[in-house]
């Protein structure tokens, strides 16, 4: 059976109690370490809590933790070797001078491929850790629970290559009947919590069931996120959620509705069908401008109360981008060298695949999401100006997004939201991490946490594309156009991985793909 993030979205409906799971990744040491002691060399921190840059610094880890990170230079000064950390015997050094190291980036919106794009976990945790992502949240567990689990196991134990994982299960997901009650939902719940998931992902149920398990969920101290999805937004927006214990909204789905202030439903065309692809998104285009404009009063009273309840937005802005520009997602330089045949044909115009929904999408509809992302990302910015919570996931896996690849560009959109480059870092790192309650362990480059960086030769908050596996492309003195940038180094639980090397892997595995099949990227209506 083939499982596609369409049914994660009607789970509690089809009762789903098997999957169809993607292969797992081969157990392989890939990385260099862990060592007693780990020193990283002259390299300028970017602590990832907001704080500007500091450099040159020497990182000191042993252990898996950091124990000092001490100052032993100044820009352009030849550092004195007697105010460096000594290395002990049977530690590894890693010269870092001139590079620039951030704590692991958490993707909060990680979906860990799926058998209908045809892609395998390695494919997927490599194109991840290339970029420097060393924690990532599957919301849905959409290859099974068990099956997330015993990946996150390994992570954590360093056998595959892969970031740490979080699992947080479809609400539903493995029930025998319909959760038609309170009663059901909270014995789900604390069935759920049994299993050793990390948290719930919800799409949306009747209030009195989604207010039972968000209890149910918050006293057993798990987490959750909610896409609010549009068969239940009218009932249940994303007050309602927040009020009831839910600790992150994905998307923005039931934040507009929150905001409606002369409806209640979506102003829907009457042949409207959920089951139509291109009805939903096209509609769902036109929803920011029916909510209550920015800084009216209604538009921060809801602002207000999701502040004061400590309430986490994980936008996911890049997921919708060929929405509003189809051409610049299709045509991304990346396609060609690192989407896998099976992916791109999942992408491409379609009834059935969840995303595809080319029926005939044109000016009108990329000009309505245009302007629903004015809408928005004002949203988000002043959330985030306020104080509020701002998350960075990706949803890779559809709409023309590649994994890691698409991450990237999140952190692009937020900056194109308003957020300063130093405020991007921290929604990719702090902020992540504290959404996932793991603050005390990741996040920022201090004393006491674990080693999860990731190291990039040029500066990012100068330009963000340098965190592209691609690089950015940048003209020398020489007037020679060249590529520079892409992380070098992705360090996770205090192992070093070639960061260029396991994208390299990457393109070697899409190659193969394509050799074999004879294969090629063709546009959509294109001519082979």
């Amino acid at each position: 059976m083939k499982f596609s993030f369409y049914i994660l979205l009607l789970v509690q409906l089809l009762a789903i109690t098997s999957f169809a799971q993607i292969e797992k990744a081969p157990e392989v040491k890939e990385g260099e370490g862990p060592w007693p002691q780990l020193i990283i060399r002259g390299v300028t921190v970017i602590k990832g809590d907001g704080a500007p840059p500091i450099g040159p610094v020497d990182v000191v880890v042993e252990n898996d933790k950091i124990v000092e990170v001490k100052v032993v230079g100044y820009p352009g000064v030849t550092i004195d070797p007697d105010r460096r950390p000594e290395l002990i015997s049977g530690g590894k050094e890693l010269d870092a001078s001139g590079m620039y190291l951030l704590p692991g980036l958490i993707d909060m919106h990680g979906h860990i491929g799926g058998t209908a794009q045809g892609v395998d976990a390695e494919y997927v945790f490599k194109l991840w850790m290339a970029h420097g992502i060393t924690t990532v949240r599957d919301p849905s567990a959409g290859n099974g629970l068990e099956w997330v689990l015993d990946q996150k196991q390994k992570s954590a134990k360093n056998k595959i290559t892969a970031p740490r994982l979080l699992a947080y299960t479809a609400f539903g997901q493995g029930s025998t009947e319909t959760i038609s009650s309170p009663e059901m939902a909270r014995e789900w719940v604390r069935n759920n919590a049994k299993k050793g998931a990390d948290g719930i992902k919800f799409f949306g149920a009747a209030p009195d069931i989604m207010a039972a398990a968000l209890d149910e969920n918050k006293k057993l101290g798990l987490r959750s996120a909610c896409h609010h999805a549009q068969m239940d937004v009218v009932r249940w927006n994303v007050l309602n959620s927040a009020r009831a214990g839910l600790t992150s909204m994905e998307h923005w789905y039931g934040l507009p509705e929150a905001l409606f202030t002369d409806r209640v439903v979506q102003h829907y065309p009457l042949d409207y069908n959920y089951n139509n692809e291109q009805d939903r998104f096209g509609e769902a285009g036109r929803l920011w401008k029916q909510a209550a404009p920015p800084f009216s009063d209604h538009w921060n009273t809801v602002m207000d109360e999701l502040l004061e309840l400590d309430f986490t937005l994980d936008p996911t802005f890049n997921i919708y981008e060929a929405s509003r520009d189809l051409m610049r997602a299709r045509r991304a330089e990346w396609h060609e060298d690192y989407t896998m045949p099976s992916l791109w044909e999942f992408y491409q115009p379609s009834k059935i695949s969840h995303g595809s929904y080319w029926h005939y999408w044109g000016t009108e509809q990329e000009v309505d999401w245009k302007e629903n992302y004015r809408l928005w990302m004002t949203f988000i910015n002043e959330y985030k100006n306020r104080g509020g919570r701002v998350t960075a996931g990706s949803d890779s896996g559809f709409i023309f997004q590649l994994y890691g690849f698409a991450y990237i560009r999140e952190l692009e959109l937020l900056r194109e939201a308003g957020f300063h480059p130093l405020e991007v870092i921290k929604s990719a790192t702090l902020n992540g991490a504290e959404a996932l309650g793991m603050d005390d362990q990741i996040g920022t480059i201090e004393v006491g946490k674990l080693a999860d960086f990731a190291i990039v030769e040029e500066n990012p908050l100068q330009n963000l594309k340098s965190l592209y596996g691609t690089g950015a492309i940048k003209l020398t003195e020489e007037n020679e156009v060249v590529r520079v940038g892409g992380v070098k180094y992705t360090i996770k639980d205090g192992v070093i991985y070639d960061a260029k090397k396991l994208l390299k892997d990457v393109k070697e595995m899409v190659a193969k793909e394509k050799a074999e099949t004879g294969y090629e990227i063709v546009q959509p209506g294109m001519n082979k």
